[in-house]
């Protein structure tokens, strides 16, 4: 597909997003002007790990607001990529002093800001530094997933329905798709004798419980969701029984049980699947779900919370509705995408129906040859194709991994095939680095529920 320019410094997404500008494009262009001095940057999250990028720095970058939304982008993406509660700054006083403006509590990134507070428990700080004193990158490794030993639970929590499946031996005895609304739920008890029911009627197929693990969207600490779209409804003073509902279930089922974000999960049924390592994984769902595994196949404890991350330079992108901000994933690689898409295409749904179901619309359009929702899959297609170098500045990765519902049927090809020809033309040496890709037949059979059901390592018996 042709990109169209609409604006300066714009690559366009098509007809249906002209202005779409990749951040890609703008680090490129800021990285040609550099004199060769850096606007470092790094949070710092828990037990002393460091995530860190350094922008270069063009002359006279503190007076080019352009220069300046493209260093609070890059802020912004690394924290929600890895999260933190101290940003440290090394580099011009007046770009430093803004960006601290812009995460103070009551700053323009406040949303950013009480959010990571209720992730790590405390105050999210900013701290400017000399170079010399700024921290090296350091990540967690963790050791969980893989072990499909014993008799096994995994579930795998979504907006509209959530899985369940049994396994024996790393064989799935049982699995089902089950109905939920825990947007609407205010009471955690809610959720917690939803799931509680679910795993009882997978447990009935198996000799015995082992291990239960779990997906789920959201931020997820030590078993603990911190935050979650699942929780919106939950009053406040409901909220800690809602955030320590897996610490219940070990509580009741006495096993061990394991939870992760969705994100990683996706990246650990890729890497199960496929034998590979260094694979990032981004389910486009309700929301735009990612997650990552090292080079050695760990864990690395960042959040990964991409949809809240930037993806679009252009100032007058569509608004996430929860954070209030432009351009950030969840509006490029969701159902919310193929809706924003499908409304500049002219396409009128009914007011009251969910997007699950225009979804379903767009796809039977697609499996009709409409060439409206043809247009739709192809938008995307150029969002993920430029979003793929992009998100390699801040993960190392070989294998990009794309999955969900919005790829499903005929517009998932679509949406590869685009990306694939956007690196082809754009970024001809790191098309021949990244593979771009979808689950096949064999990689389905590993779904995320038993991806999750391995997370736990059983207990062991002797010394």
């Amino acid at each position: 597909m042709q990109s169209e320019r609409a604006e300066p410094g714009g690559v366009g997404a098509g007809t249906l997003d002209p202005g779409f500008r990749p951040l890609m494009a703008a680090l490129t262009a800021a990285r040609a002007r550099s004199g060769g001095e850096k606007l470092s940057i790094a949070w710092e999250r828990e037990n002393g790990c460091v995530a860190r990028h350094d922008l270069p720095l063009p002359p006279d970058a503190d007076h080019h607001e352009d220069f300046y939304r493209l260093a609070e982008r890059v802020v912004k993406f690394l924290l929600w990529s890895a999260g933190g509660w101290r940003l440290l700054l090394a580099g011009p006083e007046k770009i430093c002093a803004r960006l601290a403006a812009d995460y103070a509590a009551a700053g323009r990134r406040a949303f950013d800001a009480d959010l990571m507070q209720r992730v790590f428990g405390r105050p999210l700080t900013v701290e400017r530094r000399a170079a010399a004193d700024m921290p090296a990158a350091k990540d967690a490794a963790l050791a969980l997933g893989g072990h499909l030993e014993g008799c096994r639970l995994g579930f795998d929590l979504g907006a509209s329905d959530y899985k369940i499946c049994a396994t024996r031996e790393g064989e799935v005895v049982f699995s089902a798709e089950l109905p939920w609304t825990p947007r609407d739920y205010t009471d955690p008890e809610q959720h917690y004798q939803k799931l509680n029911a679910g795993l009882q009627q997978a447990a009935a197929q198996l000799p015995r419980v082992d291990a239960i693990g779990g997906s789920t969207a959201g931020v997820v600490v030590a078993n603990r969701i911190m935050v979650a779209s699942l929780f919106r409804a939950v009053p406040a003073e409901k909220y800690a029984a809602a955030q320590d509902i897996f610490l219940r279930l070990q509580q009741d089922w006495q096993v061990p049980v394991e939870v992760a974000n969705d994100g990683d999960v996706t990246a650990l049924a890729g890497a199960l699947s496929l034998g590979v390592t260094a694979i990032l994984g981004v389910a486009m769902g309700s929301s735009e779900a990612a997650g990552y595994l090292d080079r050695r196949g760990r864990l690395t404890g960042r959040l990964t919370e991409l949809a809240f991350a930037p993806v679009d330079l252009n100032p007058a992108a569509a608004a996430d509705e929860w954070s209030g901000d432009a351009g950030v994933g969840a509006l490029y690689f969701s159902q919310q995408a193929v809706n924003k898409l499908a409304q500049r295409a002219g396409i009128v749904f009914p007011d009251a129906q969910p997007l699950p179901e225009r979804l379903k619309d767009i796809q039977a359009r697609m499996a009709g040859g409409d060439d409206t929702a043809r247009k739709i899959y192809e938008a995307i297609g150029v969002y993920l194709g430029h979003a793929v170098p992009w998100y390699r500045e801040f993960y190392d990765f070989d294998h990009l991994l794309i999955l969900g519902r919005v790829t499903s049927g005929q517009g998932g090809e679509i949406v590869l095939e685009g990306a694939r020809k956007i690196l082809r033309a754009d970024y001809p040496a790191l098309a021949e680095q990244v593979n771009v890709f979808m689950p096949d037949e064999k990689a389905r059979r590993v779904g995320q529920s038993v991806a999750a059901a391995s997370l736990p390592q059983l207990k062991r018996s002797g010394p």
